[in-house]
């Protein structure tokens, strides 16, 4: 079984920066792809970013395209995602999950991201 614990996130005026942290607990996750989902108040789940075991990576939409970078640390189980140049679009729970071969086991049970105009 696997844990995941996001953090950094909050309340931030349009243009600031925020990153997203998430420690994995329960087994080494270095195997595993990990990525970012995020999920706006009356919208779908939405896929934001995703970094294999290989450090491939995949972003999501293309307004998160040059803003938002993803990185992990196998070393520390952790998966970053660094957002800049907030937008109040970006205004949503981001959560955190693993996975391989585009399944998802995991999530964490998401932070908050508020972002004010």
């Amino acid at each position: 079984q696997v844990q995941l614990v996001e953090s950094g996130g909050g309340l931030v005026q349009a243009g600031g920066s925020l990153r997203l942290s998430c420690a994995a607990s329960g087994r080494p996750v270095s195997d595993y792809a990990m990525g970012w989902f995020r999920q706006a108040p009356g919208k779908e789940r939405e896929f934001v970013a995703r970094i294999r075991a290989s450090g491939s990576i995949t972003y999501g939409a293309d307004s998160v395209k040059g803003r938002f970078t993803i990185s992990r640390d196998n070393a520390k189980n952790t998966v970053y995602l660094q957002m800049n140049s907030l937008k109040p679009e970006d205004t949503a729970v981001y959560y955190c999950t693993v996975g391989i071969g585009g399944t998802y086991f995991y999530w964490g049970q998401g932070t908050q991201v508020t972002v004010s105009s």
